[in-house]
């Protein structure tokens, strides 16, 4: 290769993905014949609803189906989004303007970013938090300020804190709630905390929320809360709740003026999603209760049982509260370092679990288990674990 091309100097602030990095060592261990149980990252192993998947096949079926489709999705998905957020969260959105379906939520991240910060200025990220709110932001010139999630303030703002931050060249303020990693669940309280804040400071609120639904009876959006709309954007996804994380379909919720900047940015990135994934996609928002019960929480009940007894034999700690897709936990105190005790797991268990440095400094000290792994790989990662690890 001639050695005078050199990448662009925005490459130098950020990492590969570490689940990226990570995988491709899985697969040289299991090229090698070592069957390693992956419970790091989380893409639900179950299909979705039979519905969902019958109207894809009778669509993509059709000569009519296959062209481009408009830029703010097809009227059918965002009215089934509208339908889905009145049902669920009692929050009335207008299908025309306050919705904008995505090529799944991650992608949101982007757009929102692009639409409203500039270089230079600053957003609020949680540590910790979802690694892709620190890359982004850091990749398009803004200034990254973590703000603090810890265990002794049950993994939420600590607004006291927040207040004594210079504010005043802050943009966003990224949430995740139900929270990820920790499975902190959200509660209106704490919604109406952040509206305020937002209000009072002019910041607006990106709240990330694609875990209301698992394990978690009393799904909750930040929409409820009076006057959200007007400074608040909610991003939702369809991977998690409806075990379509292939598919690569979210969609964002705000206010109409918000929701036409960051169409101004998506239009010009993008060019539309295959009208059967979204005509399928918009049967899927319609599943009944029935549905998401055995999926999104008895399913995982289950397997949260046995990633808990994983927990314990690794003498972790963890609240039992938890609600989400993974576990979280504590590790001893006589590791030095989580990867001593993950790398351990990894090359003499021959299972994979995220270590929490990965989402931020303030999670040194943990581990996070999937639940996105069938009853039996989990009782074997159980008894791998131990069978191999003593400590």
């Amino acid at each position: 290769m001639n050695q005078s091309f050199v990448g662009a100097t925005r490459l130098e602030s950020v990492q590969e993905y570490y689940f990226s990095r990570k995988l491709k060592e899985i697969a040289h261990m299991n090229a090698e014949g070592k069957n390693v149980i992956s419970l790091g990252i989380g893409s639900p192993d179950m299909p979705p609803s039979e519905a969902t998947i019958k109207t894809l096949c009778e669509h993509a079926h059709r000569p009519d189906t296959h062209g481009y489709q408009p830029y703010v999705g097809i009227p059918e998905l965002r009215q089934a989004f509208a339908d889905f957020y009145k049902k669920w969260y009692h929050v009335t959105l207008n299908p025309t303007n306050e919705i904008q379906p995505l090529i799944g939520s991650k992608e949101g991240i982007l757009h929102i970013t692009l639409a409203f910060v500039n270089p230079g200025e600053q957003v609020l990220v949680p540590n910790p938090g979802y690694p892709t709110y620190t890359s982004l932001s850091t990749l398009l010139g803004a200034e990254v300020i973590p703000y603090n999630l810890t265990e002794e303030n049950g993994w939420l703002p600590d607004f006291d804190a927040l207040e004594q931050l210079d504010l005043s060249r802050v943009k966003l303020m990224w949430t995740n709630y139900p929270h990820m990693p920790t499975g902190t669940n959200a509660t209106l309280e704490l919604y109406q905390k952040l509206v305020e804040f937002a209000q009072k400071h002019h910041i607006i609120i990106v709240n990330d929320n694609p875990y209301s639904f698992i394990l978690n009876k009393k799904p909750l959006s930040i929409l409820q809360i009076e006057g959200a709309k007007d400074c608040c954007i909610e991003l939702n996804s369809m991977s998690k709740s409806h075990n379509m994380p292939g598919w690569r379909i979210g969609m964002v919720a705000s206010n109409a003026t918000f929701i036409e900047w960051i169409l101004k940015v998506k239009s010009n990135i993008d060019s539309g999603m295959f009208r059967p994934m979204q005509l399928a996609a918009a049967t899927a928002l319609h599943n009944d209760e029935s549905w998401h019960e055995a999926m999104n929480f008895n399913l995982y009940q289950k397997r949260r049982h046995l990633a808990e007894q994983i927990l314990e034999t690794l003498q972790c700690t963890y609240n039992k509260s938890q609600v989400g897709l993974f576990v979280w936990g504590r590790i001893p105190d006589h590791y030095q370092q989580v990867e001593d005790l993950t790398e351990a797991v990894l090359h003499k268990a021959r299972v994979f679990i995220t270590p929490g440095f990965i989402f931020g400094s303030n999670g040194a000290r943990y581990i996070r288990i999937s639940l996105c792994c069938n009853e039996q790989k989990l009782a074997e990662a159980l008894d791998r674990i131990k069978q191999n690890i003593t400590e």
